[in-house]
């Protein structure tokens, strides 16, 4: 057996060796700790900013001024940092608005103060209390991350007794809550905000799903949200227009209307209509003059109505009767059509089209062009495709497989 029968097979440059196993996944997960970027201008940011300094510096000055003399507490608390970004920098998050703010913070130095006095062991009392804490600020709606803080400086501070659930902590929230709702007011935030609106409020449009869809959503999701829920309904809708503007926002009715059109002018008999719409099922047909413009437009429910459906007659021998003439009956598309027609410019877009239909209850119309000639026609049945193959752009892959 020769040298070259020994060696091992060589792997071809062109054929690298694959990753190994879960090194996409580890890649995957370290990427997670790369934060997504905050999507605030700097005006914004400046705002933020100022707000949280200004808010801490007036907490601090007002409590080192009521203060007692020679109080052994220290008269501001470290977690007021956090909460104070809260309050500036998302006051439209569930998390600091003025109940969690005030609540969770007084409660949470409650819960702290009975475990210092239950649980002897300090690490123990410690790690109940933030527990304890969170567990009571859940169900209570009042869910504030700086209270735990809270509840961990009532333990480490508990030898000054029950004092320091209203100073430093209830004066701090208070002056810090007074100031957040000034400083928000002027600067055109909504502080307290409204987490909580009613159907349609603000002339909101129904996106593709509803409230209830919404909430099975979050149930499933079963975590806690930064963005009340109002906010996130309201943020879901938008992002649905503009996917909903992006897909369908520059289709016009010429891109969709059936061309060219079948029409008819107002003297062809009646007959010869018929026969025209059965041999293209069709159900209208656009009635124009010697120039091509819309002057009505035939249907069958004209027909319907003209076969008197309430006698016994049949149906089959009514329409008959209809098509082929009778002298107390029309005998031309004159006779019957409908001369209020809806039209639409060729250059409309096509989501103007959605309240003709929806809303107008007409069910063709005919497109013109800037000379009010007729052009084409769109039906039901083209917008409802038009939609749909925007929405659910995948459809037809997945019926095809």
């Amino acid at each position: 057996m020769s040298s070259a029968d020994s060696e091992p097979p060589r792997t071809p440059k062109s054929q690298p060796f694959p990753a190994p196993f879960g090194y996409q996944r580890v890649q995957d997960w370290l990427r997670n700790f790369w934060p997504a970027p905050v999507h605030i201008n700097g005006r914004e940011r400046l705002r933020v900013a100022i707000g949280v300094g200004l808010g801490v510096l007036l907490v601090a000055l007002l409590s080192r001024w009521w203060a007692p003399t020679g109080s052994a507490p220290p008269w501001i608390v470290a977690s007021l940092g956090a909460s104070a970004v809260l309050v500036f920098g998302i006051p439209s998050s569930p998390l600091s608005q003025p109940w969690p703010l005030l609540g969770g913070s007084t409660l949470s130095v409650w819960v702290g103060m009975a475990c210092a006095a239950l649980v002897p062991d300090l690490a123990l009392a410690s790690a109940l209390a933030v527990a304890l804490s969170v567990a009571i600020m859940v169900p209570l709606r009042c869910l504030h991350p700086p209270g735990a803080a809270l509840a961990l400086f009532a333990v480490l501070q508990h030898e000054h007794g029950a004092a320091v659930a209203a100073f430093p902590v209830l004066f701090n929230t208070i002056v810090l809550l007074t100031v957040g709702i000034a400083y928000n007011t002027l600067t055109g935030r909504s502080y307290p905000y409204a987490q909580r609106v009613a159907p349609n409020s603000a002339g909101m449009p129904q996106g593709q799903f509803t409230s209830s869809d919404l909430d099975a959503a979050l149930e499933h999701y079963n975590e806690v949200l930064d963005i009340s829920r109002a906010d996130l309904e309201g943020l879901l809708h938008l992002a649905g227009r503009a996917a909903f503007q992006r897909t369908l926002g520059e289709l016009r009715c010429a891109d969709i209307m059936s061309k060219p059109p079948l029409a008819i002018e107002a003297g062809v008999s009646l007959k010869d209509s018929w026969a025209l719409m059965r041999r293209e099922h069709i159900k209208a047909l656009p009635v124009v003059d010697t120039q091509h413009h819309v002057v009505g437009i035939v249907t069958v429910a004209d027909y319907m109505r003209l076969a008197y459906l309430e006698v016994h007659e049949g149906l089959g021998k009514r329409l008959r009767t209809l098509v082929m003439g009778r002298a107390s009956q029309p005998t031309t598309a004159r006779d019957i059509m409908s001369t209020q027609v809806q039209m639409a410019q060729s250059h409309l877009h096509v989501m103007d089209l959605v309240p003709l239909f929806s809303q107008g209850g007409h069910h063709h119309i005919p497109i013109v062009d800037a000379q009010q000639q007729l052009v084409g026609i769109v039906t039901q049945t083209d917008l409802m495709r038009t939609l749909a193959a925007a929405t659910v752009p995948s459809a037809t892959r997945v019926v095809g497989k």
